[in-house]
């Protein structure tokens, strides 16, 4: 027979470890890219979540478009590749957590990015306490493009948020990108009035806002919303070539680039409505 040995007084008992519970929670990737420096402070890990309720002709990344793994050429391997892998939150804790150091030395983090990360939001929420747990930087770059009461869940867990402007016309909006602005200017309003950190960022596109008229109404727009800064992001043909390798049309393939002083009158009517804008050139 076994004997139950009780503890004496004093005795030292075992410690008992506690282990953070696993979460197996999943969501439909297309990219981690580690030692970012271009998607927040610091170095970064931006997770690229696969999937965007708009559509519009000038995405440079139309691998992140469609909710679903799909083919793509790669050059590398002269073969196609599948895009899109369904990960767990703690798959890419796993890979966030090896460059933690870094973070905390520079001033980094983890940046949210698409594709369009509301379009998981669930998911993205799940992964953001993970990843606020252990006390990390996080930023997002979104479109806003989701119900407030969605939004509204998922944007305190930032330290930063990044929000594309593509237009201030609701018709025009919906025109190039199948959606309109309204939830996307309210959601926007909510993070302006919250005090939290942001940057409202206009991708300029030739034939859909690209005239003086734009930046003057998107200056009113501003105004009356309480914006204080703005980036102007030139439209260019870096992801012409993804395209081809998805074996799909590209509208804007014959449109010409903008550069830093296509944009200069723009900036100046922005300035004039007493907006700090200024151009993240290339």
């Amino acid at each position: 027979m076994q004997k139950t040995i009780k503890e004496a007084p004093g005795m030292p008992t075992k410690r008992r470890v506690k282990r953070r519970s696993k979460n197996t929670d999943k969501g439909l990737l297309f990219n981690i890219q580690k030692f970012s420096l271009n998607d927040g402070p610091g170095i970064r890990t931006v997770v690229f979540f696969k999937g965007c309720p708009l559509k519009y002709a000038w995405c440079a990344n139309p691998e992140s478009q469609k909710r679903r793994p799909e083919k793509m050429y790669d050059e590398t391997k002269e073969c196609n590749i599948m895009i899109g892998e369904y990960k767990t939150v703690d798959e890419i804790m796993h890979v966030i957590m090896q460059d933690y150091d870094f973070y905390q030395e520079s001033g980094g983090g983890v940046t949210f990015s698409g594709g369009e990360v509301l379009f998981q939001a669930p998911f993205a929420i799940k992964l953001a306490q993970a990843i606020k747990e252990r006390g990390i930087h996080l930023a997002c770059e979104t479109t806003g493009y989701a119900k407030p009461e969605v939004f509204n869940e998922f944007y305190p867990y930032m330290d930063l948020i990044y929000f594309d402007c593509k237009q201030w016309d609701p018709a025009l909006h919906r025109q190039g990108t199948g959606g309109t602005n309204e939830m996307i200017l309210k959601n926007m309003q909510t993070v302006i009035d919250s005090g939290k950190k942001y940057c409202i960022r206009i991708p300029v596109i030739p034939g859909f806002n690209y005239t003086n008229n734009d930046a003057i109404h998107f200056g009113e727009l501003f105004q009356k919303m309480g914006v204080k800064r703005v980036e102007l992001l030139p439209f260019h043909q870096f992801g012409l070539k993804k395209y081809t390798d998805l074996n799909r049309d590209y509208e804007l393939k014959d449109v010409a680039q903008l550069h830093t002083d296509d944009l200069l009158d723009y900036k100046t009517v922005l300035q004039q409505a007493g907006i700090d804008a200024q151009i993240n050139g290339w």
